[in-house]
């Protein structure tokens, strides 16, 4: 073990946050920059992902990444326990810059270019991995006890708002071209890099040890199979609206869930564990991980709601084409920005003072109220009411944010933070993957109740034929919901080109306007929407109950049996 060097000088803390946040702000960005520059990305390389048998590629561009960050942040986090944080942060920067470039340089179309992205953004996602497993170790090396909320603050601002950043930037780069959005990571890359490998310095322990690589293995293939049939439950099968009954879904689940309990005999017995079990005896550190957890796991699909809401119903009814709807849907979400950039350095600070408990449990306790709110707003709202909604809910979120992620760093022995820091990440970013199988299950149930009759009703009404009507009516709701959520009007989906031919031109400005399919889906979308939302508001009030219980805290910098000690005292 190499002994941990001198405490930092005043200035090297603000140099590391600086640098550490911009790899954080950087990788949060591009989890979500694709999402409203899909349409663009698929019609320039000339791949309709609507269309049967390319789910795939619609599915995995959205959902690749957080699948990566999710199943390795843990490994590399208990690789910067061993080889250095710095050095592992410094090659997510230089691997992240790397496949951002070869992303925009893309040159194939059709199939051969969504499967060249889908890749090179899982390699992207490895860098980014590499960055948030090993922010906030570096953050609480660099800052004394005092600082690390307020620290913390910034760093989970810029992770928040980034996600939301990512949907105005990808709309306002995508239009003039698709390639934008992975070369605009470019330079901002190669700043951190070069930043990073000058500037940051290793302070923390670092204890030597053996890989474990049959740890390594079972995690990433337990997780891997878990979420992949996450993601394909929300597809249908053989007549279903979902996918839950697939023996593919059924299969990889049971498999995953089979391995990770392998993997957690293994981590029991193997001397050098990349999963440190033992930490679990931590009270505070439990206590923030699982609240971290289920915070995730109320907010994950919530973002996915709140674009198709505005998407697939108020933009349109408010007179924004459907193409126009992904850019003006990330401009409307920008409150809820604005309350986390606001929130999140502040309850930092204020945790500093008086503790990580009353504002994370307060936090949460206001997302769950914000979330009710949302209940009461009729699909088509008032914007200033729904703004004002998204500013607070942003405030509250944010307010958990940084507090609770300080309380889980303040609670590591200084040889585990990187690994601590992965697995608080990794049951951050797995739940939000969890999240969105199950909104987008509550929403399509509630879809499934009404839609169909009124959709099959509606094109009648307006001289579709009954076949073609009984043909869109009974396609998956979730193709509609994908839809609205490439800027895709619908109706022209569920029809197509040979449905729209038989109708007249009056009959078709009627159908393809915007306020038609609005009006149509408005109350099944309400049912789904409310039942994702009570999902939402329950989480959101566990993970107060959680952030509560964390109990005293533990001295800094103590070693792990003592940590353990002071935590069940």
């Amino acid at each position: 073990m190499k002994p941990a060097p001198s405490a930092p000088s005043d200035r090297y803390k603000w140099t590391a946050l600086f640098v550490v946040t911009l790899g954080m702000l950087m990788a949060t960005i591009d989890s979500s920059i694709v999402l409203i520059a899909m349409p663009a990305i698929f019609r320039g390389i000339g791949l309709d992902p609507l269309q049967p048998g390319n789910s795939f590629y619609l599915l995995w561009m959205i959902l690749g990444f957080l699948v990566v960050t999710s199943v390795l942040v843990v490994s590399l986090g208990r690789l910067g326990d061993m080889y250095g944080r710095v050095r592992i942060y410094n090659a997510g920067f230089a691997i992240f810059t790397f496949f951002s470039a070869l992303l925009s340089i893309t040159w194939m179309h059709g199939h051969a270019a969504g499967l060249w992205l889908i890749i090179m953004r899982l390699f992207q996602a490895l860098g980014a991995a590499m960055l948030m497993a090993n922010s906030s170790a570096i953050l609480t090396d660099a800052f004394p006890r005092d600082q690390r909320g307020l620290a913390m603050g910034v760093n989970q601002a810029a992770a928040f708002s980034g996600t939301f950043i990512g949907l105005i930037v990808g709309g306002l780069l995508a239009p003039f071209d698709w390639h934008l959005i992975f070369l605009v990571s470019v330079p901002v890359g190669l700043l951190g890099t070069v930043w990073g490998y000058v500037a940051l310095r290793e302070l923390g322990e670092r204890h030597r040890a053996h890989v474990d690589w049959l740890g390594n293995t079972t995690f990433a293939v337990g997780m891997v199979l878990i979420m992949v049939g996450l993601t394909y439950g929300i597809e249908p099968y053989n007549g279903h609206t979902m996918g839950w009954t697939s023996p593919l879904v059924l299969g990889c689940v049971a498999v995953g869930l089979v391995t990770m309990l392998a993997f957690a005999v293994i981590e029991r017995r193997v001397a050098t564990p990349m999963f440190r079990l033992e930490l679990f005896r931590i009270r505070p550190f439990t206590a923030g991980i699982c609240a971290s957890f289920l915070a995730a796991l109320s907010r994950g699909g919530m973002m996915f709601m709140l674009i198709i809401w505005l998407q697939g119903i108020w933009l349109p009814l408010h007179g924004y084409s459907f193409a126009r709807t992904p850019l003006w849907a990330g401009v409307a979400m920008v409150p809820l920005t604005v309350g986390m950039l606001i929130s999140g350095p502040l309850s930092g600070y204020l945790s500093d003072h008086f503790g990580a408990r009353p504002f994370a449990s307060g936090g949460m306790l206001g997302t769950a109220i914000c979330f009710a709110l949302l209940e009461t707003l009729p699909v088509n709202f008032a914007y200033w009411e729904f703004g004002m909604l998204l500013f607070l809910t942003g405030m509250s979120m944010a307010a958990f944010g940084s507090p609770n992620r300080a309380g889980v760093m303040n609670s590591l022995p200084a040889e585990h933070r990187g690994a601590g820091s992965g697995m608080n990440t990794t049951f951050q970013n797995s739940a939000q993957v969890f999240s969105i199988g199950l909104f987008f299950t509550l929403l399509i149930v509630g879809l499934s109740s009404s839609l169909s009759s009124n959709l099959y009703y509606g094109l009648i009404a307006h001289g579709v034929s009954t076949s073609a009507a009984s043909h869109a009516s009974h396609l998956p709701p979730i193709a509609t919901l994908f839809a609205a959520f490439l800027g895709v009007n619908p109706i022209q989906h569920l029809l197509g080109p040979a449905g729209l031919a038989q109708l007249s031109a009056s009959q078709q400005a009627t159908l393809l306007g915007r306020s038609f399919f609005p009006t149509l889906i408005g109350a099944s979308f309400r049912s789904g929407l409310h039942a994702a939302l009570d999902f939402a508001i329950v989480a959101s009030l566990f993970a107060a109950a959680a952030s509560w219980v964390r109990g005293a805290k533990v001295d800094d910098d103590v070693p792990v049996d003592r940590a353990l000690e002071v935590s069940v005292d």
